[in-house]
Parts: C-alpha cells; sequence; structure tokens
C-alpha cells in the first residue's frame, strides 16, 4: 500500500463545516424561529443557527448567530445535540437557550422574519414542508418532551 503525502492525504478526507444554532424557547413555551432570505431556502424556517467561525468556540456561535439573527441576547443551557448524517452537510450543534435581553429585529441581509411558535405550529410547518432541515424539529421535540416530563 502507498503512502500518501500530506496533499494526497488532505485531498481524500472530506472535510466538515460546524453550524452551531439555539433552540429559545420562552415561558409560554414557543420557539423563536427565523425564515430564511437565502434563495435555495427561501422563506423556510429555522432556528437561529450559522457557521463556526474560526478561532471561536461553539457556544459562542451560538450565542452570536442569535444575537444577529434576531437581536436577541440568550443564555445557553444544555446542549440538545449533535445532528450529522452526510459528510458533505455540516457538523451541527444545537443548544437550548433562553433571552436574557435585546429586541426582537431581524437581520435585514440574511433574514426575512423572526418569530414566536408554539409546538403545534411549528409540527405544522413541518408537515407542509416549510422548516428548512427536519434536525431543527427533532431538537424543538426533544425540549418539548423534556418540558411535558416536569
Amino acid at each position: 500500500m502507498k503512502q500518501l503525502s500530506r496533499e494526497e492525504w488532505e485531498a481524500s478526507i472530506a472535510w466538515s463545516r460546524v453550524v452551531a444554532g439555539c433552540v429559545v424557547r420562552d415561558d409560554e413555551g414557543r420557539y423563536l424561529l427565523v425564515q430564511e432570505k437565502q434563495p435555495k431556502v427561501y422563506g423556510l424556517w429555522n432556528i437561529p443557527a450559522g457557521h463556526v467561525d474560526k478561532g471561536e468556540s461553539i457556544k459562542d456561535a451560538a450565542i452570536r448567530e442569535v444575537k444577529e439573527e434576531t437581536g436577541y441576547d440568550v443564555e445557553l443551557g444544555d446542549k440538545i445535540d449533535v445532528y450529522h448524517d452526510e459528510v458533505e452537510e455540516p457538523v451541527r450543534h444545537a443548544f437550548l437557550a433562553k433571552v436574557i435581553g435585546g429586541t426582537m429585529l431581524a437581520q435585514p441581509d440574511e433574514i426575512l422574519d423572526v418569530n414566536w411558535f408554539n409546538y403545534n405550529e411549528i409540527d405544522h410547518m413541518r408537515q407542509e414542508g416549510k422548516l428548512r432541515v427536519l434536525w431543527i424539529f427533532d431538537a424543538i421535540s426533544r425540549v418539548e418532551s423534556t418540558h411535558k416530563q416536569t
């Protein structure tokens, strides 16, 4: 078996991007979603999330993305899960979060709308194909089931 050079080895492996996002839940049991403006996902709803920058922690990226996309300052709770099904997709870290300040304001260049929805409304969005990706429904469902148990 031939030994690969560093360049050959780097070209042969799959590199994945890292995304951090938050399931933001309020005291009324509603969840904060953002409506995407990017052409390939235009009009679909998502949790506030985005890519982790080089030199940035995953937690700091999650907090930053919520602030940038929604105008809210948040405090992180537990990590809900890490989602990664295919190497071509980013590794997605989802955290529970609560609003601790700020004012709702959609990021004009990336977000069409920011709004609060109850679980049944989000489930209806899922059924109608209005969520950007299905893992966000899984993350919200995990939070919802935890709150129903308490």
